[in-house]
């Protein structure tokens, strides 16, 4: 076989070329990375993009576990403030509930009691950037607003644990009415206050709902003495709007400041009601989901905020609303403030003290509800941090380059292709011009 020297000159060129590609894809993995193709390693190129495509997804949870965690953090400061004011206000109301007390006396309480409430919105506004923390999926708005004029509410009687206990026994049907908390205050014109439970219509007298309820071993419905008497039908959503502001019918109606109704023993009944400021919501019942991990939303833990649903709870006038009006607890303390400018002392030791309780006690329980989520968010923002670390880990192994071979084998190369320059000169066949020379 002859031998030319173009071939020679083709074949020294191709190794030459070979051994510098190979100097040159060392070179790269100078930056650290011995992957920068799939060609280069098909497998470990695999695992270098699934690992990545971890670690945006850990890195995208972490960032929603910092936002989270100072949201709830924010929200809990502002809880934080409100439960404190609400222990002032029931230091207040039982101030006031002393008869040593003069009508002036009871006024200056009641102006540091709306004081307190108006201090307690202003919380319950807290703000991160122009977010507002308690607004639900409404956070632009600002949720809680206070009404500039007095508005007629109608009264109502919250009940405390053990009448609670009492008449939320069986009804006709014998089921445990397991929600009823309060009812409302009606006028009789015997000069007698008296209650109904706008669940069923039952009406009660105010002495059998204060005291005589002690006496009975459970709540009968066909003994007269317990329930004197029953509105059938009774809807309170067509007397009273959302807040508690009763309606002002037309004439004839029977509706709102036109209804009455009168018991066996002839006793005529209107509703009792009571000028006060009035809270309002606008903001939704919606939850914030800020997710920490992979898989479906649980709404249990995934969420970051309480609304002022969580917050204010329910009351009578919420029976037909969904979502509730989110301000209940907040109408009942300016319920509260109303009374105690009235001079009425006496309310204010008995249900006064029973409205405070009950306002600490729903406060509590969202303030409850967003430590446990918080507590969530911590466990889940060290179990990311761990993750993060081993992500990386793993990057390191299947991708990071192993700085002593690389520089064994650059020199490797680096010798052979100075070698092949050299002993190229000298074997190559030399060109016309070389001769001529």
């Amino acid at each position: 076989m002859r031998i030319a020297s173009t071939m020679m000159s083709h074949n020294y060129l191709k190794q030459l070329n070979g051994t510098y590609e190979q100097y040159a894809k060392l070179m790269e993995q100078s930056d650290g990375s011995r992957l920068h193709r799939a060609s280069d390693d098909a497998v470990g190129y695999s695992k270098y993009l699934r690992y990545q495509n971890n670690k945006i997804s850990n890195e995208q949870y972490r960032d929603n576990v910092s936002t989270a965690t100072s949201w709830m953090k924010n929200a809990d400061a502002a809880l934080v403030n409100v439960t404190d004011l609400l222990q002032t206000f029931k230091a207040k109301v039982e101030q006031a509930s002393n008869s040593t007390n003069n009508d002036s006396d009871l006024k200056d309480i009641a102006k540091e009691l709306l004081a307190n409430v108006q201090e307690q919105v202003a919380d319950l506004n807290t703000q991160i950037g122009d977010r507002f923390l308690f607004a639900g999926q409404k956070d632009t708005t600002m949720p809680f607003t206070i009404t500039d004029d007095k508005m007629d509410r109608g009264e109502t009687f919250t009940l405390d644990e053990k009448q609670q206990a009492f008449f939320a026994g069986a009804d006709e049907w014998g089921k445990e009415n397991t929600t009823l908390k309060q009812m409302l205050k009606l006028k009789g014109d015997d000069g007698n206050n008296y209650y109904m439970n706008v669940q069923n219509g039952d009406i009660f007298t105010e002495d059998f709902v204060v005291n005589g309820y002690k006496n009975e071993t459970k709540l009968d419905r066909s003994d007269t003495s317990q329930v004197i008497d029953n509105v059938t039908g009774f809807d309170i959503s067509a007397h009273f709007d959302s807040y508690g502001v009763i309606k002002t019918g037309a004439t004839g109606t029977g509706t709102g400041t036109d209804w009455s109704a009168t018991t066996t023993n002839g006793v005529k009944l209107t509703f009792a009601t009571e000028k006060q400021y009035i809270v309002k919501y606008n903001g939704d019942d919606k939850y914030i989901s800020m997710v920490k991990k992979n898989g479906g939303v649980d709404p249990a833990t995934d969420t970051v905020n309480v609304t002022g649903q969580d917050i204010n709870g329910t009351d009578i006038f919420d029976v037909n609303d969904d979502p509730p009006t989110g301000t209940a607890m907040l109408n009942q303390l300016m319920y509260a403030v109303a009374k105690i400018e009235g001079g009425d002392y006496k309310w204010a030791g008995a249900e006064g003290m029973t409205i405070a309780d009950t306002a600490h006690a729903t406060v509590l329980g969202a303030e409850t509800k967003m430590a446990a989520r918080q507590q969530a968010y911590k466990s889940a923002s060290g179990m990311l941090t761990t993750q993060n670390e081993s992500i990386n880990g793993d990057i390191t192994d299947v991708a990071s380059t192993d700085v002593a071979y690389l520089a064994t084998k650059l020199m490797e190369y680096q010798t052979i292709y100075s070698m092949s320059l050299s002993v190229g000169s000298k074997i190559l066949p030399g060109s016309l011009a070389d001769y001529l020379n």
